[in-house]
């Protein structure tokens, strides 16, 4: 809780936008968080019978198929930070008849389970969460403590940005705080620009045999209104927030107009998104004794 006239801190910040986005999140007819989602499972390829976490699930993207993928004889937690977002996931797990998947509400840096055992894990996966995170350094390293010897963690994150769209995102620059420049979290430098920095960030928390796939995702538009509708359904609503509210329409008609010189005839227009995912292991098999330090 903060001071009366205090700013929130970051993480509620961050809480207060997912909130918000809850209801349009993934909604607007766009197809992104459900391939990206599906293909972290893939790669971290759950087994039936398995324990499994998704840090900072959403409305389900990863959880929904890795909880199929380890079946009524497994257990998969899904956790974030978003109270709203958990309400979301819980109904689209029930409408997609996938019982005793438990939901927690806790912050991904540093998660608190209360009475939700999340121990000895065969899985942990977190689908474009890290990046958001103050200390993705420590948080992965604290997911470790989660994993049993041998067990598998996945991230996916984004790789190489499409060209023909960073002159869309020129458009917010001048309005952006340091946190949302910072080269580390739009993958300019960093862990976040290559598979070999990926590698040294999960190397140093302890973690082994890492490798990185990537997905070419195809993103289509209907047209550039489609978009504006999706970048505020999504954490890019923050970048317009960003913006002072009267300047907000030229920069919207500055942004759709970008896009519309990239449209094909009919007006739709798409991109491809790299996306990354890295797999590492913790050491040591089954049933040996893990240190964690």
């Amino acid at each position: 809780m903060t001071s009366e006239g205090a700013a929130p801190s970051p993480t509620r910040r961050v809480a207060d936008l997912f909130d918000a986005l809850s209801d349009t999140y993934d909604q607007v007819g766009v197809d992104f968080f459900g391939p990206i989602g599906s293909g972290l499972v893939q790669a971290v390829a759950p087994q039936p019978g398995e324990r499994a976490l998704d840090l900072g699930c959403g409305r389900g993207a990863a959880l929904l198929p890795l909880a199929r993928a380890v079946g009524t004889a497994g257990h998969v937690v899904g956790a974030d930070l978003s109270a709203r977002m958990v309400q979301q996931c819980r109904s689209e797990l029930a409408a997609a008849g996938l019982q005793d998947v438990e939901l927690v509400v806790t912050d991904a840096q540093d998660p608190v389970w209360g009475d939700t055992d999340v121990t000895g894990l065969d899985v942990v996966v977190s689908s474009l969460v890290l990046f958001f995170l103050p200390d993705p350094a420590a948080a992965v390293a604290r997911w470790a403590r989660l994993l049993r010897p041998g067990g598998r963690l996945g991230l996916a994150t984004f790789g190489s940005p499409d060209l023909a769209w960073a002159r869309v995102d020129e458009v917010f620059r001048p309005f952006l705080p340091p946190g949302m420049l910072d080269a580390r979290t739009s993958g300019a430098s960093g862990p976040f620009a290559s598979d070999g920095g990926m590698e040294d960030l999960l190397t140093a928390a302890g973690y082994e045999q890492t490798t990185a796939t990537h997905l070419s995702l195809a993103v289509e538009f209907a047209d550039a209104e489609q978009w504006y509708r999706f970048s505020m359904s999504v954490g890019q609503r923050a970048m317009w927030l960003a913006v002072p509210p009267e300047q907000r329409e030229s920069v919207k008609r500055d942004a759709l107009n970008r896009l519309r010189e990239t449209a094909r005839a009919d007006g739709s227009l798409g991109f491809v998104q790299d996306v990354r995912y890295t797999v590492a292991r913790w050491p040591g098999v089954a049933g040996s004794e893990r240190v964690t330090g």
